[in-house]
């Protein structure tokens, strides 16, 4: 894919969610990325300890996300049964 984007008129609202779902599982991933450099970088034992939590909740939201959409996609259900 080259990142390309084509119009959603068309799509349906199922697929629409599903993109929305997608979306957020990768803003989540980078939420938890960010958060765990943070972790790693501060000094400050309390600050430390917020991050690490927040990181934690974002982890949460991930998984949220991911059942959704394996409730939602059967095909992606089936590649987490099934994959190499």
């Amino acid at each position: 894919m080259t990142g390309e984007k084509e119009g959603k008129e068309n799509l349906t609202p199922e697929t629409l969610d599903l993109e929305r779902a997608r979306q957020s599982l990768v803003e989540e991933l980078e939420a938890i990325n960010w958060y765990q450099e943070r972790v790693e970088n501060t000094k400050d034992p309390e600050l430390k300890k917020i991050l690490e939590h927040n990181r934690d909740e974002e982890k949460e939201h991930t998984a949220m996300l991911i059942e959704w959409i394996r409730k939602n996609d059967s095909t992606q259900d089936k590649m987490f049964e099934e994959h190499d």
